[in-house]
């Protein structure tokens, strides 16, 4: 059973404003970006095992690329656990840690967008 996560959502918003609200939405959740390339609207974050108070198990790194496409843009998000020295887990990880990550990530991102009273 894979535990990684890919998800692909498109947002009427300019496509620098959704990379800058992601690098936030990042810092919120307590998320390290481990590399980046601006240019490109692209990076990579690691998540800790506690988020927002809430203990999830275990870590998580996340990958976002933001693509333009016209007014609109196009995010992409692939995420998978991480083992304690922060190396993919490939067995044992816990249920819909990986998940959660990504759907909190995506609800934030939306809600500092200001999509979710649309």
């Amino acid at each position: 059973m894979s535990f990684e996560q890919h998800q692909e959502k498109s947002y009427p918003k300019e496509a620098q404003l959704v990379y800058q609200s992601a690098l936030k939405v990042t810092e919120k959740l307590g998320g390290k970006v481990i590399s980046s390339t601006p240019e490109g609207l692209r990076f990579e974050a690691r998540f800790p095992k506690v988020i927002l108070g809430k203990t999830l198990g275990e870590r998580t790194q996340l990958s976002c690329a933001v693509r333009a496409d016209g007014e609109n843009s196009q995010v992409i998000l692939d995420a998978f656990p991480l083992d304690a020295l922060e190396r993919k887990l490939l067995f044992g990880a816990r249920k819909g840690v990986t998940l959660t990550v990504v759907t909190w990530f995506t609800a934030h991102l939306e809600h500092t967008l200001g999509l979710l009273s649309q």
